[in-house]
């Protein structure tokens, strides 16, 4: 039994006649009366009486046009369904971020186009640390990843970069240079410093050390904070300074003041990263298309704007 045979006995129940049944299927009356002898001979019962000028249905081909409909009105919506995953516009995508890439505009703009141009893709988003992201899409746990990794923790990985943030000095609300317009870096040399963890993804540390070596001095890290919003807590709390990136200033405390650096290249990189080749789906390369709008904007984006 196969669904044109359903299709059939469709035709043949709403024309009650096989020569026009026939011709509205597009077949040659003698093969669709074979066709409807085969499926009566499958149920074991006539679906049709024959009668000279044409035919009736029988309790039996009554009781089956429900079901006959059904079926392929399911196999219709199969076939569009599996069209438009095929398009990316159905099914599931999994998408890990660290803590402070969820404050980056391009970030939450992407998502937010995303959700408006494919509202019926499921997202799936997971925070982690940077090293545990990249874990996670070598293991096809994650599609992609908005992470802060070095060159060479991403071998094997496609990465986009997005537009660099500056670093800003987060401050506790006391201190001597708290509501300054600008500092430069080397004013925090003698400060204790909190710092994320260079074990939780090493560019963002590096950076930060680096940007204060370049200002003449080796930051005295205090306390390690193994996610940007604890750090920003640790410092309301007075354990030290830290430096930031600037979109972290959304996440705002009352005892914390962020205040710009004059200090050029103290800046913080953070970039898209794709998994392996297989996890390459057609929702994937929505989202980077929808990515790459955002990027153009550097803002946060309005709704509906990305192509389906």
């Amino acid at each position: 039994m196969e669904l044109r045979h359903f299709r059939y006995a469709l035709a043949v129940a709403e024309e009650l006649h096989f020569t026009r049944a026939a011709q509205r299927l597009g077949i040659a009356q003698p093969a669709l009366s074979q066709q409807i002898r085969q499926l009566e001979e499958e149920f074991g019962t006539q679906l049709f009486h024959r009668l000279t000028r044409g035919v009736e249905l029988t309790e039996a081909g009554r009781a089956l046009l429900p079901y006959a409909r059904a079926a392929l009105a399911a196999a219709d919506e199969g076939t569009a369904a599996v069209r438009r995953a095929a398009k990316g516009e159905l099914g599931q995508l999994r998408i890990g971020f660290t803590g402070s890439a969820s404050f980056n505009p391009v970030v939450s703009g992407t998502i937010g186009r995303f959700r408006d141009a494919y509202p019926e893709v499921e997202l799936d988003l997971q925070e982690q640390v940077t090293s545990m992201l990249l874990r996670s899409l070598r293991e096809g746990r994650i599609q992609l990843a908005f992470g802060r990794a070095a060159d060479d923790e991403t071998d094997g990985l496609r990465r986009i970069a997005l537009p660099e943030e500056s670093l800003w000095a987060a401050l506790p609300a006391k201190h001597r240079l708290a509501g300054s317009g600008r500092i430069d870096l080397a004013s925090l040399a003698a400060d204790p410093f909190i710092l994320y963890p260079r074990a939780n993804g090493r560019l963002l540390y590096d950076a930060i050390v680096a940007a204060c070596g370049r200002a003449g001095f080796s930051p005295r890290i205090v306390q390690e904070a193994p996610q940007m919003a604890s750090t920003v807590n640790l410092v309301a709390a007075g354990v030290g300074v830290a430096l930031v990136p600037a979109s972290m200033r959304l996440l705002q405390a009352p005892s914390v003041s962020y205040v710009e650096l004059s200090t050029p290249g103290t800046v913080a990189s953070l970039s898209l990263v794709q998994g392996p080749d297989l996890l390459m789906t057609a929702s994937v390369r929505n989202f980077i298309r929808c990515l790459d709008e955002a990027k153009r904007d550097h803002a946060p984006v309005e709704q509906n704007a990305c192509s389906a």
